[in-house]
């Protein structure tokens, strides 16, 4: 391993690859030394990009068995295809390297369950393996998880995750592996609703029995879903429904609702935009139990938005590249955890446990969707169902065991 900066090597030069150099470059802990992508041009632009703005220009390299020869590289950060994923993490933590992985987890839940079990033995000799969840370090995430935690809501009774984006059929286009199970590992679900489901666990804990459906109705010539609505049962009792499409044009909210007998609280697109509960003085409640206009305390919680006191290496990818935009804060967060755990060998606050189980839950819809009836989540996690072949059209379909 080599001293002062942290070394990184970003696998996969991509639009997401292009977003984590950008982010790491700009954290002083981090500097990204290699990286890799099979396509020559694709590495160099990233390269390029870092060394026109004044930072040290990274190596380029075409396979990660190339880059894990070089001593600079102390963390391997992979942005590649997610049925990728978990080969290359196993690579890089049996060459004793520290591990980031863009979300989710891998495609295929045996080669997810070995890389769990993997990456908890590695934690035993200092290696931090995380998988991005990066809502969970979002401010409304943690007001909302703090209320949690103080009991605010009394006894949690259901909840709503809804992810209603949209993607253009050019989108699966785009690359001969998007809208495949195989390297995609999904669709609305897996690619995009993901992170909605992540935080679900997060504030239901662990779920018990969930059923689903799924269809193919707005896109062609992909295997996998663009709608998904699923129930979920947890171990507390809670109930949740979860909603999941790439079909709502133009595009609108993501949502999770949170409710309880004591409180309630809704985050929209990353923004805490109702927060109310009974142990808050001076709320003015309403007819029937409702809360009038003040009693919603949100917008006096609501944090606006964190310092930005890093640096961005060089700008990220905008819409009018056809590629990704976003406020990079809490992806910043959750690699400042990281840092935090490889200096101090700490557990990061998301492990590859957590990843496993946002992915059995997944998992466990399109496994319910498939055999059309309800399934328990343990049974999935321990891969009583790893034989059944997955289809995105829920009506007619039988899974095959």
């Amino acid at each position: 391993m080599s001293r002062g900066p942290i070394g990184v090597a970003v696998v996969g030069a991509g639009a997401m690859g292009t977003v984590h150099a950008a982010i790491a470059s700009g954290l002083p802990d981090l500097e990204v030394v290699a990286v890799v992508d099979s396509l020559d041009d694709a590495a160099a632009r990233v390269a390029d990009r870092l060394d026109d703005v004044g930072l040290p220009r990274p190596q380029t390299y075409r396979t990660l068995d190339a880059a894990l020869t070089s001593p600079d590289v102390d963390l391997v950060v992979i942005t590649t295809p997610s049925g990728m994923h978990v080969s290359q993490a196993t690579m890089a933590l049996v060459a004793h390297r520290h591990v980031i992985l863009e979300k989710p987890l891998d495609v295929d839940l045996r080669r997810a369950r070995l890389l769990a079990g993997r990456a908890a033995e590695a934690a035993h000799d200092g290696l931090v393996s995380t998988v991005i969840s990066q809502h969970r370090f979002d401010a409304a995430t943690a007001i909302v998880a703090d209320a949690l935690e103080r009991n605010a809501f009394g006894r949690v009774t259901t909840a709503i995750a809804s992810t209603a984006w949209w993607r253009p059929q050019s989108y699966y286009d785009s690359a001969d592996w998007r809208g495949t199970w195989e390297l995609d590992g999904g669709g609305a679900l897996m690619n995009q609703g993901v992170h909605n489901i992540d935080l679900l666990l997060s504030f239901l804990g662990r779920p018990a029995e969930i059923s689903g459906h799924m269809a193919l109705l707005a896109h062609h010539d992909i295997e996998v879903e663009d709608a998904a609505v699923a129930t979920i049962r947890f171990e507390s009792g809670a109930l949740a429904s979860v909603h999941a499409t790439t079909a709502a044009y133009p595009g609108l909210a993501t949502r999770i609702h949170v409710m309880g007998s004591l409180g309630s609280a809704i985050i929209e697109d990353d923004v805490l935009t109702y927060f109310h509960s009974a142990e808050s003085p001076g709320l003015d409640i309403g007819p029937m139990g409702l809360t009038t206009p003040q009693g919603n305390t949100a917008s006096r919680m609501r944090a606006t938005g964190r310092p930005h006191d890093y640096r961005l290496g060089f700008e990220l990818p905008s819409p009018a590249e056809g590629r990704y935009s976003l406020d990079p804060t809490s992806h910043h967060l959750q690699y400042l955890d990281v840092v935090n755990a490889i200096t101090n060998g700490t557990e990061p606050q998301v492990t590859v446990q957590h990843a496993y189980d946002a992915m059995t839950a997944v998992q466990a819809i399109y496994i319910a969707a498939t055999v059309q009836h309800p399934v328990r989540f343990s049974d999935v996690a321990a891969g009583a169902y790893d034989d059944v072949t997955l289809t995105a059209t829920n009506d007619s379909a039988r899974g095959s065991r």
